[in-house]
């Protein structure tokens, strides 16, 4: 906890060794999703969900899904699976007046946003939904990565998994929620390899 921003996100790696002793505590896992989830959403709807695999059972259900990450999921002490509600505007009220509650939000302001927003998620195409739960839940699986690491632990995304199968097989309707990523989170067994990245002046302009 004592590291710089920088030192966090200078320090990152993709790890795939874990040491298999070290577990996370339920209670530490939700302090991490809770700090990570202050993460931007589309009109505040988080439409983000997370399934934490964290018991031999669940591991093993995972497994044959995994494909070639299977070291990360026989190791880490978790895989959170990441997935995108495609019905977000289910919540809205609910996230809505908790900011009345909260002081965060007028009442007249609430009523506005919610006579825009819900009908206009209601109508979005499915692509439009697609499109917009990738990108606010890779936005807070990034930040879980982060937070992971001022935890003392490492990460590693991984995307080459069954997608077709993994919300059923987690009791989810595959309809509704979208398989973003899946994070292995512990204690790095083995330090992750440093990686190269093009400067800024290679992939920037300015107008």
């Amino acid at each position: 906890m004592t590291q710089t921003f920088k030192d966090i996100m200078t320090g990152r790696r993709s790890v795939r060794s874990f040491d298999p002793e070290v577990k996370i505590s339920r209670e530490e896992m939700e302090e991490m999703i809770n700090e990570a989830v202050l993460a931007p959403s589309a009109v505040n709807l988080q439409p983000w969900r997370f399934v934490v695999v964290d018991s031999p059972e669940g591991k093993e259900k995972l497994q044959p899904l995994v494909r070639f990450n299977s070291l990360q999921n026989e190791t880490s002490a978790a895989m959170i699976l990441i997935f995108g509600d495609t019905k977000p505007q289910e919540y809205a009220e609910a996230i809505y007046n908790k900011a009345v509650e909260e002081g965060k939000m007028p009442p007249e302001v609430r009523d506005k946003q919610l006579a825009a927003i819900v009908p206009m998620y209601d109508n979005a195409s499915e692509q439009v939904m697609r499109d917009t739960v990738h990108i606010d839940a890779s936005l807070v699986a990034m930040q879980l990565m982060l937070v992971a690491r001022t935890h003392g632990y490492e990460t590693n995304a991984m995307t080459g998994f069954d997608k077709e199968h993994l919300a059923e097989t987690f009791d989810l309707d595959p309809e509704r929620y979208l398989p973003i990523m899946i994070l292995a989170i512990g204690k790095a067994k083995e330090e992750g390899y440093p990686s190269v990245r093009l400067d800024a002046k290679e992939i920037t302009s300015f107008r």
